[in-house]
């Protein structure tokens, strides 16, 4: 694993620390390498592999189908020919397009990550095929709030919640009869870039908490107060945060994530000085960056460094 995670640039230190983080091309290097390593499209999490080639033979026997809903059918039935993990079911109810997954009582269970990964990939792809981002109008899973729920903001483009009946994805039900427009010819771009395009979130697609960050991003070294910000994103503070707190976050926990995951691009891409990261993330002195990062990561920025400082 120390091998894999090296060719894509996370310092190996960082395994065994509880709350380190990577950035999302190194996320999705190091997923590539695994399933290279492994022969297996998602790593190591379900009861056999998915060996590599699954996904393009997956979205094959989808292209031909009329419309998304029929698709999404096939979906379930390809994954019900090979893992004895879960179901998928998918369909209409009250108005809405969606899609259950249903853990076999008898099987081996599934993690929560394989129900995230799982429904991303029913997201992705069935985005993928009609051409179209599709906005999620909820998103629920069986299991309690993890730690590191916020980050599920960043994944599903919708409102998250943990602790449900069941597992599933629930979008307008209008786009289940739009036509499959993807042809055998967009196949390999889309396969190169697995696994960006199915996992994160794009821009487009990005709510209210997404908007925020991207303010705060664009301000710093600068940290905009709550007011200000309201302000130019039109809203009341009441609002806004009303909103946030909707999505399942807040305004602080916002502004410590922008300057946390810049600061982490910044260490593993670039040669700068330690101080300077702090100084262009908004703090005033090296000492409470330091401080701010230990309580964000569990690691100083120094275990971050894949490249050489300056001399």
């Amino acid at each position: 694993m120390a091998r894999l995670a090296e060719r894509a640039g996370i310092p190996s230190g960082l395994l065994q620390a509880p709350a380190a983080r990577v950035t999302e091309e190194q996320f999705s290097t190091l997923y590539r390498e695994l399933a290279m390593e492994l022969d297996d499209e998602m790593p190591g999490i379900f009861s056999r592999p998915l060996r590599n080639g699954t996904l393009k033979f997956l979205c094959l026997s989808l292209l031909d189908a009329p419309r998304l809903e029929v698709a999404l059918h096939r979906f379930g039935q390809f994954f019900h020919l090979i893992l004895d993990d879960f179901r998928l079911e998918s369909g209409r109810e009250d108005g809405f397009g969606e899609v259950v997954l249903h853990a076999d009582p008898a099987g081996p269970g599934v993690s929560a990550l394989g129900s995230e990964l799982m429904l991303k990939l029913v997201h992705g792809v069935a985005s993928w095929l009609i051409g179209k981002r599709i906005p999620l109008a909820r998103v629920e899973f069986d299991f309690p709030r993890p730690p590191r729920a916020s980050d599920s903001l960043y994944l599903f483009p919708g409102p998250v919640q943990f602790g449900g009946r069941q597992t599933l994805l629930r979008f307008d039900h209008a786009y289940l009869d739009m036509p499959v427009r993807r042809r055998k010819a967009d196949l390999q771009k889309f396969l190169a870039r697995a696994p960006e395009d199915w996992i994160f979130v794009a821009f487009e697609e990005q709510m209210v908490c997404h908007h925020v960050r991207q303010y705060l991003a664009d301000c710093l070294p600068a940290t905009p107060t709550i007011e200000a910000v309201a302000q130019d994103l039109h809203f009341s503070v009441r609002t806004l945060c009303r909103r946030l707190t909707a999505e399942g976050t807040t305004f602080q926990a916002i502004k410590d994530e922008v300057r946390r995951d810049i600061a982490i691009q910044r260490l593993t891409r670039t040669t700068d000085a330690i101080a300077e990261i702090a100084f262009d993330i908004g703090f005033d002195n090296p000492t409470a960056f330091h401080r701010a990062f230990r309580n964000w990561t569990g690691s100083t920025p120094k275990a971050y460094r894949t490249m050489p400082a300056h001399p």
